[in-house]
């Protein structure tokens, strides 16, 4: 992949952290900057393989444990009264970890840096303390992954529309008024890594990149919109540069966090494990899976069409979730070194489905998606509850 040849670097002597950002870009109001830095000219010396590296010590002590199995926490239920009912429910059951959103749908940080942090105007007060949360978090022994929404992100888009993709000279938006940011540019991937390190700074020990990937059905569009093709300008194959643009993106973030001594995680859908790659979104399930330490699908039973045998997937949690942990499996064997799989499962229920099409989902559902899973040598998984409302008496562990 490409590097950055000509920058400028901005050194943290407060932590021995090395950020780079593109020589034009380093005066951008949005590029991270550090509390005490200077400037020096990166010459592409070589750097001795022998020499020590700085690795970041947040202070907190967290465990991995014997298997994640994990809950998703919006930034407002992790800074509110919610977080509290969401901590008695992990210590009451099986469950032992949390995908907090660091960098939500919309686009803003979660919590407030310094006032004269670049990044202060693109955050909202959802976290009031953080520090507490995640000494809250280390007491209770609950595993911290920090949820970062990558490339949807309205608010980045509207702040700089030249970052994003435009036509007739206004920011595109989806059919839910949803903006995203051009995964092609390098100046995003930079955006979205330094939020990631904070992250990491905060304690947090898995780095989870969401939305990796461009606007759905982007194949109907890309030659309609205007948008920069950054350094895939030479790539004559739109779907190949999209693939590698995410991949690259992943690649590169991994880099950086390596002195964090971090996990890096991406969500992917779910249906990606059937193509060979999705034409539209970038998405290639097998080549994505090399580039990170942990590999979470999507494979709700309701957003499948009709699927493994089943003309609606959402009334068969078990046999939809069976096989597609099968497909998987196949996929990640021939992986070089494969990630860890731990997919996201459904405690929700999608009504939008139709009469007949969709069933109430809550422990029986979930307990059949995990099971699926675990028969299949997957014991690691994560759940979604926009609301963060998770069914009761569920039984996370079944097969022990």
């Amino acid at each position: 992949m490409k590097r950055f040849t000509s920058s400028l670097l901005l050194a943290t002597f407060a932590t021995g952290i090395i950020v780079s950002v593109p020589y034009a870009e380093a005066n951008e109001e949005l590029v991270a900057s550090a509390h005490s830095y200077k400037q020096v000219e990166n010459n592409d010396r070589e750097v001795p393989e022998d020499m020590s590296r700085f690795t970041y010590d947040s202070g907190y002590d967290f465990e991995y444990p014997d298997a994640v199995r994990g809950i998703f926490v919006t930034g407002h239920s992790a800074g509110g009264s919610k977080f509290d009912e969401l901590v008695e429910l992990t210590n009451e059951t099986d469950l032992n970890a949390m995908v907090i959103d660091i960098k939500e749908d919309e686009g803003y940080i979660t919590f407030r840096p310094d006032e004269d942090d670049p990044y202060y105007d693109m955050s909202q007060n959802m976290i009031s303390d953080p520090e507490e949360m995640m000494e809250t978090l280390e007491e209770n022994e609950i595993y911290p992954i920090a949820r970062i929404v990558a490339f949807k992100d309205t608010l980045l888009a509207e702040e700089k529309p030249e970052w994003s993709f435009t036509d007739n000279g206004e920011v595109w938006k989806n059919s839910r008024g949803e903006a995203f940011v051009n995964p092609l540019m390098e100046e995003v991937w930079e955006y979205n890594i330094e939020v990631a390190k904070k992250a990491a700074e905060m304690g947090f020990e898995d780095i989870q990149f969401d939305y990796v990937r461009f606007p759905e059905g982007f194949e109907t569009r890309d030659e309609d919109l205007d948008y920069s093709r950054g350094n895939y300008e030479e790539e004559e194959d739109n779907v190949r540069a999209r693939v590698n643009a995410i991949n690259d993106f992943l690649a590169e973030a991994k880099e950086e966090l390596e002195p964090y001594d971090v996990d890096v995680s991406a969500d992917i859908f779910g249906y990606t494990a059937t193509l060979e790659e999705a034409p539209g979104i970038g998405q290639n399930f097998a080549e994505m899976a090399e580039e990170v330490d942990v590999i979470s699908s999507m494979p709700y039973p309701s957003h499948w069409t009709a699927h493994f045998g089943y003309d609606n997937p959402d009334l068969h949690p078990y046999e939809v979730t069976k096989e597609y942990a099968k497909l998987e499996n196949e996929i990640l064997e021939e992986a070089d070194d494969p990630p860890t799989s731990r997919p996201w499962l459904q405690d929700f229920t999608a009504p939008y489905l139709g009469e007949g099409n969709y069933r109430e989902y809550g422990a029986e559902e979930v307990e059949k998606q995990i099971r699926a899973f675990n028969e299949e040598g997957v014991d690691e998984f994560l759940l979604w509850n926009a609301s963060n409302n998770y069914s009761e008496g569920v039984d996370y562990t079944p097969l022990d």
